[in-house]
């Protein structure tokens, strides 16, 4: 092989080595690395607030309790509105139990004179099976299941500390940025950092207004053709919205379910899917478009790939936290020349400025 063959060869191993190293560090650095990022994350919104305050004779512990006060207040309030609809549900939980069993008859009486029959124990139904599975396959899974909920129980311990402290100590971690970098690249820090804050900010703004629409306009819908707890559905399939596609589907299941059991009736799924279609229309071409700007917004195919390495990598946190990074390093790209490339390719639209550009191979794709 030539020198000149091997050069590009050697580049492509150490970009390789260098990946690679880097998913192995994101592994096993998780358990430091989840509360860190949501916490960053955290203190990218609650920044603005902060300075807002500070700049108001507000103290900076001061700034910091009250910023950290509010995002609480909203989240203990959107939980305990979910939690009262859920115990809602839980009444009509009897109703739809009778009518599931009915329905459980019926198909372990189809299944018995079926060639289904086969792949269930002798004088087993489907419910047994189904039992005996939870507890050959499921139950192993509770200690497991113990350990994360404790593991999430401390971080949401931690993660308020940390944010506290990072807001607190910003003008050292800025600092240290400027140090760590070589001078010629201090003006991108300079640049990026206070627009990467202020643009996320206002996305993540613009991100709950649309999650706050879409909810109200399904719980609208769900209550106007009449199912219930439709605040609880309304919200659910709202919040599922962040996984492109996937995620309407999952939202809409439960309901359909739901409306069928309990009216027996093919019109009520149909009208659900309807409701869920009709906002989701409402919300790619209008709500979206008004209330969040799209310089944050990568392409479908990157934000699905970046939930599924998110999910295999710092599980059900990781598919929330790699979306947003994702869109904060898409944004960095826009601006530094020799991330140009990544940045064309985590953009949503077509390639800009295609007729000035060099004619290449790929136009013809």
């Amino acid at each position: 092989m030539s020198a000149l063959a091997q050069k590009p060869f050697d580049q492509t191993l150490k970009v390789l080595l260098f990946t690679f190293l880097v998913v192995v560090f994101l592994y096993f650095a998780s358990p430091l690395l989840v509360p860190l990022s949501v916490a960053l994350l955290l203190s990218f919104i609650l920044f603005p607030i902060c300075r807002w305050l500070e700049r108001h004779r507000f103290s900076r512990g001061m700034a910091i309790l009250v910023g950290l006060g509010f995002i609480s207040a909203l989240l203990v309030g959107l939980v305990s509105l979910l939690f009262y609809q859920f115990t809602q549900f839980l009444h009509e939980w009897p109703t739809l139990n009778r009518k599931l069993q009915a329905l459980m008859q019926q198909i372990e009486a189809y299944i018995s004179t079926s060639s289904l029959n086969i792949f269930f124990a002798p004088g087993q139904g489907l419910s047994d099976s189904l039992i005996r599975y939870a507890s050959e396959e499921l139950f192993p899974l509770i200690p497991q299941v113990l350990y994360d909920s404790s593991v999430s129980f401390v971080m949401l311990f931690l993660i308020p500390i940390y944010v506290a402290l990072i807001l607190y100590n910003r003008e050292n971690l800025v600092e240290f940025l400027y140090r760590i970098f070589p001078k010629s690249s201090a003006h991108y820090i300079k640049t990026l950092l206070p627009d990467v804050i202020v643009t996320y900010y206002n996305f993540i703004k613009g991100m709950l207004i649309v999650y706050l629409i879409m909810g109200i306009l399904n719980s609208i819908g769900l209550a106007i053709i009449g199912i219930p707890n439709p605040i609880f559905f309304g919200f659910i399939a709202s919040l599922l919205t962040f996984i492109p596609y996937v995620g309407i589907t999952l939202g809409a299941l439960l309901p359909m379910a739901v409306s069928w059991l309990k009216f027996d009736s093919l019109w009520y799924p149909g009208g659900v899917m309807l409701v869920f279609v009709i906002v989701q229309i409402l919300e790619a071409y209008i709500i979206f478009p008004m209330a969040v700007s799209n310089r944050l917004k990568i392409s479908t195919l990157i934000t699905l790939i970046m939930i599924i390495a998110g999910g295999l990598l710092w599980g059900t946190l990781g598919m929330i936290l790699f979306v947003p990074f994702t869109a904060i390093f898409k944004l960095i790209a826009d601006q530094v020349e020799e991330l140009k490339p990544i940045a064309i390719l985590l953009d949503p639209g077509k390639v800009p400025n295609k007729k000035a550009a060099a004619p290449t191979q790929s136009e013809d794709v």
